[in-house]
């Protein structure tokens, strides 16, 4: 029966290949890469340090915004900056931070978890070892260590979804033995108590010949469907996708996306409009913006439907190639979408740095309409 099955995922992703490619890079392109008025350098790489993989968080005020990422590739975590000014300013935190969290390794990722009594905490979830984590009960005042999960990942989670009965869903991937190797697959557990415990994880995407990782879980605008995108690691297509009607409880079979959400690492924000800003490190077949950051605009439709979307907008320029992304992506009250990634910014000795790319979809709607 497994066999059948991943016999059935095959053609679905064929055939859905098929209808995305005929947008292939002729996809409208807007590019504020070089605006660097449009840009806050929030940690600087140097000639010796790497900064790497951020995620922020915006609070309830939507004025404080909270980042974390790591030394390195892959590297220990440790730092973390906030800022009182939706992203413009930030304050390192690092030395207030648990002594033990230096040791946690590989994307440390940060989280605003409100439990069904309506307790908020903040969480930061790294990958190693075994999913370790720190939190926040006071609005990131302080900081505590606790027990790791126990869960053998690649990645910790790369997104935890709200679900309608007030638990929450983490989704992540893992290789053989924990390993980044393939055959790759996404898992996920749920928590009902706001992120301390977590249940038995289980695999909900593993697809023949090709690797998933790096799940974006999201709602549609109706909430009636979560949909998630997942990074194809053998990078020979298009990136995948998988829908849940029951709240996690079953997955649709995973079917590839659209040409332009092709790439690794998504993360986006919904728009007032009813429209999707989904960023990620571009790995869409002949894209001209191929290895770079980049985000996708159009309709949760368009996903559903496997429709190309309405362009797509070139963010930050990688002076490393495909070596960026990972994106934290926040929506300001005022329309201004900032989206922060790791990228070697310039050329040069520097390694990456820790940047946010700020814009409002008004203005690359209006330059997006002036494309031939």
């Amino acid at each position: 029966m497994k066999l059948h099955t991943l016999t059935l995922i095959g053609i679905t992703s064929l055939l859905s290949a098929s209808r995305a490619e005929q947008a292939g890079p002729d996809l409208p392109l807007v590019d504020i890469s070089g605006e660097s008025n449009r840009h806050v350098i929030i940690a600087a790489g140097t000639e010796s340090v790497y900064q790497g993989h951020p995620t922020t968080v915006l609070m309830p005020d939507a004025r404080t915004m909270f980042a974390v990422w790591s030394i390195g590739h892959g590297g220990p975590a440790g730092p973390m900056a906030r800022s009182d000014d939706a992203g413009l300013t930030w304050t390192r935190l690092d030395d207030s931070l648990p002594e033990g969290f230096r040791t946690h390794r590989n994307c440390p990722s940060i989280y605003r978890l409100v439990d069904r009594e309506g307790k908020e905490r903040l969480w930061v979830y790294s990958a190693q070892p075994l999913m370790p984590r720190i939190l926040s009960e006071d609005g990131g005042r302080t900081w505590r260590e606790m027990a790791p999960l126990g869960f053998t990942n690649v990645m910790t989670f790369s997104s935890i979804v709200a679900l309608k009965d007030g638990s929450h869903l983490g989704l992540y991937h893992r290789g053989p033995g924990g390993k980044d190797k393939s055959p790759l697959v996404v898992l996920q557990s749920a928590t009902r108590d706001g992120g301390i415990t977590w249940g038995e994880p289980r695999i909900v995407a593993e697809v023949e010949g090709k690797d998933p990782c790096e799940p974006y879980g999201f709602r549609s605008p109706d909430r009636a469907e979560i949909c998630c995108l997942m990074r194809e690691n053998k990078h020979k297509g298009h990136s995948l996708m998988m829908f849940s009607r029951d709240e996690g409880k079953t997955w649709t079979a995973p079917q590839d996306t659209p040409w332009g959400l092709t790439g690794d690492r998504h993360q986006g924000v919904r728009l007032p409009d009813g429209r999707f800003v989904i960023a990620f490190r571009d790995q869409a077949p002949q894209s001209p913006t191929r290895g770079h950051f980049v985000a996708w605009v159009g309709t949760y439709d368009d996903i559903r439907q496997c429709r190309p979307g309405q362009y797509r907008i070139k963010l930050l320029h990688s002076y490393a190639g495909g070596d960026c992304g990972y994106p934290g992506m926040e929506l300001l009250p005022d329309g201004t979408l900032v989206a922060t990634t790791y990228i070697k910014y310039q050329p040069g000795p520097a390694k990456h740095s820790v940047v946010n790319a700020r814009f409002k979809i008004a203005d690359t709607d209006a330059m997006a309409a002036k494309c031939p």
